[in-house]
This record gives structure tokens, sequence and C-alpha cells, in this order.
């Protein structure tokens, strides 16, 4: 069964997701959601890889940032990004599925703190660490329902 958080947390990502085209592009895919918390995934494309035929840093980094994206707007709280870390630990080569999990490490006031682990999903094997802080805009990202 269902919680109402995180059918919230999936009514903010639905929002999310229908305006993002850019992860539209990348084939970034939502696989779960709940408050403070998301998982995405991505298949590596040729369409993907930089002339080491490696995964570009930038599309693991949008991966990542897609997913801290969807956990730090899970509560229905329009939140944007102040800043963000990567460290990338090993490649990722064409065929392979990369995952993203984003957890809420921190939130106060107006700020968060979250951590992305980007792993190989087969192997499990470590593709990046992720630090996203995130910034709160004190609106909603999609309608409260009426009482």
């Amino acid at each position: 069964m269902t919680d109402e958080p995180t059918i919230l947390a999936q009514r903010v990502s639905a929002k999310m997701e229908s305006g993002d085209t850019a992860a539209s592009l990348l084939g970034i895919r939502l696989e779960e959601v709940k408050p403070g918390y998301a998982r995405m995934r991505m298949m590596v494309t040729p369409d993907h890889v930089n002339g080491h035929a490696m995964c570009h840093g930038g599309v693991i980094f949008a991966l990542a940032d897609t997913s801290f994206a969807h956990a730090c707007n899970s509560r229905n709280v329009a939140t944007v990004a102040a800043g963000a870390d990567i460290s990338f630990l090993s490649p990722a080569r064409i065929g392979e599925e990369l995952e993203a999990v984003a957890i809420e490490r921190a939130l106060g006031g107006r700020t968060g703190v979250y951590d992305i682990e980007i792993v190989e999903v087969d192997s499990r094997r470590r593709v990046a660490l992720f630090r996203g802080r995130s910034h709160a805009l004190h609106r909603p990202v999609v309608p409260e329902p009426k009482a």
C-alpha cells in the first residue's frame, strides 16, 4: 500500500518529467520516488560517449542531477540546485545501464543536502558519487489536493 506522502512525490515527479526534455532526450527514466528519495536509470548509448568511448561525464552528471531534482522536490516544495560536486570513480561504457539513487541527508529551512550514488546495474560497480545542495523556493510544484 502506498502512503499519501509517496503518492504526492509520484505526482510531483510526473509533473517534472512532463517538462524535462533534457532527461527524456538522454533516456533517463524514473524507477522510484518517495519523500527525500529518488531512483533513476539510463542505458548508455553511442550518443552518450566521449572521445575515449566512455560515457561523457556531463551525461553521468545529468543522470545524478535528475535524480537529485526528483528527491529534493518530492515533498511538493519547488526546489532548485544551489550547487553540486561529483567524483567519477570508474568509466561507463555503451550497453551498460546506470542507476542513480538520491538520498536526502539533511533538510532544514530553505536548504538541503543530498547524496547520489551512480552504479552500473549488473555489476553494482560504483561509477560516480554526487553531492547536491538544494534551495527551496517555497511554492508548490503541483496544486495541493482539496481537503
